[in-house]
């Protein structure tokens, strides 16, 4: 086997999709099926609001429920994500929250053991072992 070449890296990491920056909120394919499945069932005037709280076994832990499309807030950074073969939906995320989770890569296992919609934080400094909550 040859050795990796600038056009052929090694192993690639999960594809994601980001905000209109190019950072933002980063969602892998598989996340952004499962996003798109799930806001199809709530309905087309959900959103998905993503963000952080107080509490968890690290000090803050990350928070996703869906909202209707009203609540959005004028201070709200607003990201669409188009999965291939699946509709589009939008996530939206609170300026405070934003500076704790900026760059975050969101993904989904359907693993039995581990599975789920996983985070992945660059400005955090600690994480607990549930990878629900973390410290900056």
């Amino acid at each position: 086997m040859a050795a990796p070449t600038a056009s052929q890296p090694a192993s690639a990491p999960p594809q994601a999709s980001a905000g209109k920056d190019g950072r933002g909120i980063l969602i892998t394919e598989p996340a952004m099926k499962q996003l798109a499945a799930l806001t199809s069932q709530q309905g087309d005037s959900k959103v998905l609001r993503v963000g952080v709280r107080s509490g968890g076994c690290s000090g803050m832990s990350y928070t996703m429920d869906f909202i209707d499309a009203d609540q959005i807030r004028s201070d709200d950074e607003q990201y669409t994500y188009e999965p291939n073969g699946s509709a589009a939906f939008q996530v939206v995320c609170d300026p405070k929250s934003l500076l704790y989770i900026y760059g975050m890569q969101l993904d989904f296992s359907s693993a039995l053991i581990g599975g789920g919609f996983n985070f992945t934080n660059p400005n955090a400094t600690q994480t607990c072992g549930c990878g629900s909550s973390f410290a900056v």
